[in-house]
């Protein structure tokens, strides 16, 4: 019929192929460790040889720089509802960012040590994987600004208190929510420290 689109099945066996790989990788990830991941476990997992794999990913560091885009265009996703509910007060934003930072990263082992620690030796992500942190910092930066923020180093220093944070609730009490029920007294400390103003009390 007249103005149908034609169809490509072949790019979307390629695609789906493509989807398959990855979840299976992210599947060792989780169970083996991020860096033990190999070709041979993908593709006996994924149920095809490993040199076919290279008709999708041209090498092991490839099929990273996938994971590292697709966790953070989820992050990016996942920030974009966090602040479409931020409140108004300055403090009570940078604290509900914190805490969507916070939980994001700590639902996922594997995915947190992607996408902000070294942990695959020799792997660096490419331009086009790397555009979504790019882009969710350069979000976070317009929101610390318009929050009276506006020391770069201010800001790496609240990145690092969550940082540092999320490390401590993974390597400690990855099931539990001792760090996270830090935050508020860290973002409070770390809100005093650059001045912002405290936040309006309700009349009496």
């Amino acid at each position: 019929m007249l103005g149908e689109t034609t169809r490509d099945r072949q790019a979307e066996r390629r695609e789906a192929t493509r989807r398959e790989i990855l979840q299976v990788a992210w599947d060792l990830a989780r169970e083996n460790g991020l860096a033990q991941i190999t070709l041979r476990d993908v593709a006996t997992r994924v149920g095809m040889r490993a040199p076919s794999l290279y008709t999708h990913f041209p090498s092991k560091h490839a099929i990273y720089d996938a994971m590292f885009g697709q966790a953070w265009a989820e992050y990016e996703e996942h920030a974009a509802r966090v602040a479409a509910a931020l409140p108004t007060a300055p403090r009570a934003r940078l604290l509900a960012m914190a805490h969507g930072f916070f939980d994001f990263a700590v639902a996922d082992l594997a995915r947190y040590q992607l996408m902000n620690q070294r942990t695959v030796p020799g792997f660096e992500p490419s331009p086009a994987a790397f555009a979504p942190s790019k882009r969710v910092v350069r979000d976070a930066v317009t929101m610390f600004a318009e929050a009276g923020v506006t020391d770069r180093g201010d800001i790496e220093i609240w990145f690092s208190l969550i940082g540092g944070l999320i490390d401590q609730q993974l390597a400690n009490d990855p099931a539990g929510d001792s760090r996270r029920r830090l935050i508020e007294r860290a973002m409070t400390m770390w809100a005093d420290s650059v001045g912002l103003p405290p936040e309006p009390r309700d009349p009496p």
